[in-house]
């Protein structure tokens, strides 16, 4: 019982300490804030959900509408930019331009024919030869035995021979009186016989050799210069076309060992477009001008055409031939062909910018209609500096792109522009 008579009186001890503390505050003039709802607390939290989901949606929304303008920018810049111009139209071309490379009117490459080491050469590159010089010696000592060898074999079968003639001859004359028998008549006669294809084949042996080694005095087929030299003095100069025992210092057989060029006359072959075939005639004189000397010009004459066009490049091929006696002309060199016409042939004129070098000759870059770039081969004709005359492979009033991209391909997507403003559009802004 007195526990809980202490419970109670503590009990009652708490109960009256706040009221005490609550009637000082109001005293005070201080009032406590009113309580929160659960209602209310719920209603702030949905608001915060709902400002962020709209935060959320429209940062999704600007994302995707930068993705979008991304790939607009990309797919619009992707494709390169050019621009198209309308070549010139001349009507009054009388003459054609071609472009040929000059060649030696003869080129012998000059090869050995026979194993050893090179003993001594006579001549070098540009040296001017006559037919018949002595080019170079290949010292041959195995083949200089083996051909003595021959000799012998040639000499001995050349006595076996004597004598079986002397053996086939009595025979054929005791056979008369029957003091030999028709055997061994016929013996003798068939010995003579094998020592005589004996003797013959010793002799071709023997004239092998000796044409091998005639072949160690090389000498030159023709009048012409010396245009390279592969061999020097010691070298190994092989035929057996070994590869295991050939070292540096070894010149196959497979490779010249000289090269000489008859530069008195020079070829320069063109390839005269379908429309002029009339006018390239046997016997036309030809103006040849050549970089190297601005403003002069070299006379030559067409001499033979090959009479058929080629169906590829639907161009007559044909061959002019200069003096060259002065020898001012080199093989190789590059030549523009001027060739008159018998009538006034049109011309398209267009900016060399627009001329795309390929190593199978000159392109154009044209524009379909489905946006997509066009690579044409094209015949050149005059070349004024800015500008050249393109005679066939371009239709008039077809547009030419003016500035190809080196990358440009057949085939692919480009962007035109008119002239002047290929770099007037903007970047895009970035857009966070």
């Amino acid at each position: 019982m007195s526990g809980e008579v202490q419970k109670r009186q503590q009990a009652g001890h708490d109960g009256a300490e706040p009221q005490q503390v609550n009637a000082h505050r109001q005293e005070g003039g201080q009032h406590a804030p009113p309580p929160i709802s659960r209602g209310s607390l719920f209603i702030v939290v949905i608001l915060v959900l709902v400002v962020a989901a709209v935060l959320a949606i429209l940062g999704i929304l600007r994302r995707k509408h930068s993705s979008a303008e991304l790939k607009k920018y990309t797919d619009t810049t992707s494709a390169p930019t050019v621009s198209l111009e309308t070549p010139k139209l001349q009507e009054d071309a009388t003459e054609i331009v071609l472009p040929g490379n000059m060649q030696a009117y003869t080129l012998a490459p000059i090869y050995a024919r026979t194993t050893g080491y090179v003993k001594v050469w006579y001549h070098d590159i540009g040296s001017r030869v006559r037919k018949g010089d002595l080019l170079a010696i290949i010292e041959t000592p195995e083949l200089d035995q083996q051909l003595a060898s021959a000799k012998a074999d040639l000499a001995t079968a050349t006595s076996n021979a004597k004598l079986a003639k002397v053996t086939a001859d009595r025979y054929s004359d005791l056979i008369g009186s029957s003091a030999v028998s028709q055997q061994d008549t016929d013996n003798a006669l068939s010995q003579l016989q094998a020592r005589n294809t004996e003797v013959a084949s010793a002799a071709a042996n023997v004239r092998r050799l000796e044409e091998l080694v005639s072949f160690e005095r090389v000498v030159s087929p023709f009048d012409g210069v010396m245009t390279a030299r592969n061999i020097d003095v010691g070298q190994l100069i092989t035929t057996d076309g070994s590869t295991t025992t050939a070292g540096a210092g070894t010149v196959r057989a497979s490779r010249e060992i000289f090269d000489i060029s008859a530069i008195d006359t020079l070829r320069v072959f063109v390839n005269v477009p379908q429309m002029y075939a009339p006018d390239a005639k046997k016997g036309v004189t030809a103006t040849l001008t050549l970089p190297q000397y601005p403003g002069r010009n070299f006379k030559g004459k067409l001499v033979r055409t090959s009479d058929s066009v080629d169906p590829a490049t639907r161009t007559l091929l044909a061959e002019v031939d200069v003096d060259n006696r002065s020898g001012e002309l080199l093989p190789g060199s590059y030549t523009q062909v001027h060739l008159n016409v018998s009538r006034a042939a049109p011309a398209l004129i267009v900016p060399v910018s627009a001329i795309i070098l390929e190593p199978d000759g000159l392109h154009i870059g044209t524009v379909e209609d489905n946006h997509r770039a066009r690579i044409l081969r094209v015949t050149p004709g005059r070349d004024f500096g800015s500008t050249i005359e393109i005679l066939s492979g371009l239709n008039p009033g077809q547009s030419v792109i003016s500035n190809p991209p080196d990358s440009l391909t057949d085939g692919e997507e480009v962007r035109v522009v008119t002239p002047g403003k290929a770099h007037q559009n903007p970047p895009m802004e970035a857009k966070r």
